[in-house]
């Protein structure tokens, strides 16, 4: 079987406006994030850093995963929406309430008593999440992601305005922390004027029942995620130090940049997609193999650019300030790259309902972190920490990988024909760029000049693999803009 016409324009079309509004989004994020590190120092992006480490535990402690057992569940899930809503809003107000009380232990424990504040202030957004209308489940349920382009763009636009507005005002974590909660105000509001559905405090205790039972295996994979995700930020803050911590996250957002996009995108149309597919194996394999393609082809290209030209990019746009992460962060878009392949993978046991499977990789990746975290960052700072991150996603992914390959069908010979070309195709491109840095100065003629350099070079690389080895990535392309001209 074959996926349907419908469905496949559906998956097309939303996966363009998914992608459009991430881009979007992060280049918006980008220019913000360039001028606010220009603006303030790395002690300010460690402070929130702190603020955010702690709101991010205890929403993974108390994960739903109601979201996507909304998403996943076939039929009538609208009747489920007021009873997911009254435990999301019962969760958020707890959260703030936890975090208020329970700042200075946790400024304390980072030996940061300023950060006391911020996270009182930060934790309204745990409020506001929790209150968000449940009905924009919808939007990506049914891959309506014009509609979620729409609620996103503008809370984005308030939260880059607001901080940059207030950075030159304040220099200080405040202009940070205020922006990110005006967003978040802004998306608790549009999610009731996008979405005519309004909840109701509900509590039926066989729906609860159902969602949890799927969300419980997601619940014990989030939170191994987080220790796997931010344990090593938790590791920094506590041991390193605050300014250490903003030098880190730094490194690793800008590290993560093509592989968070890419994958976000692809958990927020494919794994409704793949839902839809959970009993057709076949088109399952075909549509794995599929975005496999497209991804691989766009994460390995920009991830060599990134790799490349670091130091550059560093001294040119962010200042000598945070010239010590380069190494890190080249470290860790290799991290990035390989962990863009097992999720790729991790999203089919989600969608045909074996979350355990997600779970019990995450608990693999967390015993490879930890055994190697301690000793690697007391020995090379968060040059360390950023090889103990790269080993534990080369060995869970890896396991992963396997197991994708076992349950799709798809084989060792067709995967390895979609992965092996652009990785051999990006390692030309950055060799490319490094000889490039013999004959031109530094500076931005020359950034410029390697990024274009680098991208002509993988694209003539990726043209060449096509006439001799049958890499159609443009063929998977043409076909994405025939199904949407088609639509």
């Amino acid at each position: 079987m074959q996926l349907s016409g419908s469905l496949s324009k559906k998956i097309v079309r939303g996966g363009l406006w998914a992608f459009s509004l991430r881009i979007i989004g992060r280049l918006l994020g980008f220019v913000r994030t360039v001028i606010l590190a220009r603006l303030l120092v790395p002690e300010d992006f460690g402070l929130l850093g702190i603020a955010i480490l702690a709101i991010n535990f205890l929403e993974t402690a108390s994960q739903t995963g109601f979201y996507s057992a909304l998403i996943q569940k076939k039929d009538n899930a609208e009747s489920y929406f007021d009873t997911a809503w009254t435990v999301s809003a019962i969760r958020g107000t707890s959260l703030f309430i936890v975090l208020f009380v329970s700042a200075p232990a946790l400024a304390a424990f980072f030996n940061s008593p300023q950060a006391t504040l911020v996270i009182r202030v930060v934790g309204i957004s745990s409020l506001l999440t929790g209150l968000r209308n449940i009905g924009i489940v919808t939007f990506q349920k049914n891959l309506e992601f014009h509609k979620q382009f729409i609620y996103d763009l503008p809370a984005t636009l308030i939260d880059l305005i607001v901080s940059i507005s207030l950075a030159f005002i304040l220099r200080n974590v405040w202009a940070l922390v205020w922006g990110g909660l005006v967003g978040n105000c802004g998306r608790l509001i549009l999610s009731f004027i996008l979405h005519p559905y309004r909840p109701k405090i509900k509590f039926a205790k066989a729906q609860f029942e159902e969602l949890f039972g799927f969300g419980k295996w997601l619940l014990g994979s989030s939170i191994l995620a987080f220790l796997i995700t931010q344990g090593d930020n938790v590791f920094v803050g506590k041991m390193l130090g605050v300014t250490l911590l903003g030098l880190y996250q730094m490194a690793y957002l800008l590290a993560h940049l093509p592989s968070s996009e890419i994958s976000y995108v692809i958990s927020q149309v494919i794994f409704p997609a793949y839902s839809k597919m959970q009993d057709d194996i076949p088109s399952l394999r075909e549509g794995y193999l599929k975005i496999l393609h497209i991804t691989l082809f766009l994460t390995a290209a920009l991830s060599a650019l990134i790799f490349a030209l670091a130091p550059d990019f560093t001294a040119i746009f962010l200042g000598d300030k945070w010239i010590s992460m380069v190494s890190a962060m080249q470290i860790l878009v290799i991290a990035a790259f390989v962990a863009t392949i097992s999720e790729t993978s991790g999203l089919i046991f989600l969608a045909v309902g074996k979350p355990k499977v997600e779970t019990a990789i995450q608990l693999l990746r967390l015993s490879v972190l930890a055994i190697f975290i301690y000793p690697l960052s007391l020995r090379w700072g968060i040059t360390g920490t950023s090889i103990a991150v790269l080993l534990s996603i080369a060995v869970s992914g890896l396991s992963l990988t396997l197991l994708t390959i076992k349950i799709t069908g798809c084989g060792l010979q067709r995967f390895g024909r979609r992965t092996a070309i652009p990785i051999i195709n990006g390692i030309i491109a950055v060799v490319i760029i490094f000889g490039m840095k013999r004959s031109f100065r530094p500076g931005v003629l020359f950034f410029l000049t390697s990024c274009s350099a680098g991208i002509i070079s993988y694209l003539f690389m990726s043209y060449l693999a096509g006439r001799l080895f049958a890499y159609n990535i443009w063929s998977v392309v043409e076909e994405a803009f025939v199904s949407l001209r088609s639509k």
